[in-house]
């Protein structure tokens, strides 16, 4: 239950405030003035104060302005007689959080003491449930405080808890294989194996036997029996990074996976079971690849039950401070060097930097300039980024405008045709030398709208 401290000099008064507060279940503490009052407040855990505004030597206004030097939060209800509002008036502007006029009834006193008390509590949640929700979404090696990555956090949070299948998009650098782990690590899989694979790392000719296994004598040099990727994620989870970049082969037996839980080892005839979670991952457009002709639609669509797309950092740049932070403290701590941390003009450079290649990119260039610097602080010569000029070699000088990435000058183009279009979409799609479907794509990506042409 809430404690209390009344402030009154007369006796009788206080008396039966005490009585009355105490009828509610109140703890109550009594100072007869404002000095002891404030002692109170120092030593003991006071929930609301009630203090008459009229008291011997530091008066009541005083008394609240001594209150809010140390602090701002508690509630503090004032009592004065009828002649006295002006006075009221004026404490609600110094910080009273309500006052009550002389004589007044106990049951009123007994409201607006329950009311402060009420709003207080709610506060003090409403400020719990503020602190717990920037804290909510918190991952190991993951710096995420920016808007766009705890989107990403909070799409992990939904659906970690599943078994449904993910597709992690990005361009190269930007933490996909982190994700993915989160993504294990909270679902109800997380004491199970964690089986990575990198399908560009691997020879196509490779690829199939290193994700299904392979059988005694399958092929030349297979003197023993090998258990696939798919084998040993068996209760846990297996994470295909560049899944965009399988041959056609592969990808129909990724298909049957997905679908029947089962498989046959290379080179072999029994059927094997599985329960594996499959989270995927592509730099690539998926839906480019469905166009082109060099992905399924089929696999597409099994494994793109729940995107996941990772912003470049480019467009959460806020959190560049923190990941500086991280990655510093992470190289110093391998190597024992001491440096107190980077410059702000270093950190200028850095926050003005477009990172082509994100977050992977921010951590070597982090732990060069801390190899390289030689003060206690990394300075902006320190910092090399790699924004040297496009030289002549077989193409134009000025391939695409300065500080300007490939897919920015894409969504330029593709507002430019729009503009040229009047907002006509298969006329920009024609245009760009696109199909309807491409263009839909395109903009579903930039964030316009794809309502239907009227002329359409």
């Amino acid at each position: 239950m809430a404690t209390v401290l009344i402030v009154e000099d007369e006796q009788k008064m206080l008396r039966l405030l005490e009585l009355k507060l105490g009828e509610e279940g109140w703890t109550t503490c009594s100072a007869g003035d404002a000095e002891t009052g404030l002692k109170i407040l120092g030593q003991e855990a006071i929930d609301l104060v009630l203090s008459d505004i009229k008291l011997p030597a530091m008066n009541g206004l005083e008394f609240l302005h001594a209150i809010r030097r140390v602090n701002a939060e508690i509630p503090v209800v004032l009592m004065t007689a009828y002649g006295s509002v002006e006075k009221a008036v004026e404490a609600m502007k110094s910080g009273a959080n309500d006052y009550v006029l002389k004589p007044f009834s106990l049951d009123e006193i007994k409201m607006v003491v329950r009311k402060e008390l009420d709003v207080h509590r709610l506060r003090a949640e409403n400020r719990t449930l503020r602190e717990e929700l920037g804290h909510r979404y918190q991952y190991p090696n993951i710096v995420a405080c920016s808007s766009k990555m705890q989107e990403v956090l909070a799409a992990v949070e939904r659906v970690a808890p599943s078994n449904s299948t993910v597709l992690i998009g990005g361009e190269s650098g930007v933490g996909k294989d982190l994700i993915a782990r989160a993504i294990h690590h909270r679902s109800r899989r997380a004491s199970g194996p964690f089986i990575k694979i990198n399908c560009t790392a691997i020879p196509e000719n490779l690829l199939e036997s290193e994700l299904f296994g392979y059988e005694r004598g399958a092929f030349t040099g297979a003197t023993a029996s090998k258990p696939g990727k798919f084998e040993l994620a068996d209760k846990g989870s297996l994470f295909l990074d560049e899944i965009g970049d399988v041959s056609p082969a592969v990808q129909a037996k990724l298909l049957r996976v997905l679908q029947e839980r089962e498989f046959e080892r290379l080179g072999g005839m029994r059927t094997l079971k599985v329960d594996v979670r499959l989270i995927a991952a592509t730099n690539r457009d998926l839906r480019a690849a469905l166009e082109e002709g060099t992905f399924r639609e089929d696999l597409y669509y099994r494994l793109n039950v729940v995107p996941i797309n990772l912003p470049p950092l480019r467009e959460h740049k806020e959190d560049i401070p923190d990941l500086v932070g991280h990655f510093l403290a992470k190289y110093l701590k391998e190597s024992g060097k001491e440096i107190r941390g980077v410059s702000p003009k270093a950190m200028e450079a850095l926050m003005n930097f477009h990172w082509p290649g994100n977050v992977r990119e921010l951590e070597n260039i982090i732990e060069r300039a801390a190899t390289l610097a030689e003060g206690p602080w990394i300075e902006a010569g320190d910092i090399r980024l790699d924004a040297e000029p496009v030289k002549e070699s077989g193409v134009a000088a000025g391939f695409l405008p300065p500080g300007m990435t490939l897919d920015q000058c894409e969504d330029e183009m593709i507002r430019e045709a729009l503009r040229r279009s009047a907002g006509n979409k298969s006329q920009a799609a024609r245009l760009l030398g696109l199909s309807r479907n491409a263009l839909r794509y395109r903009l579903s990506k930039i964030g316009v709208s794809d309502e239907p042409d009227e002329k359409e």
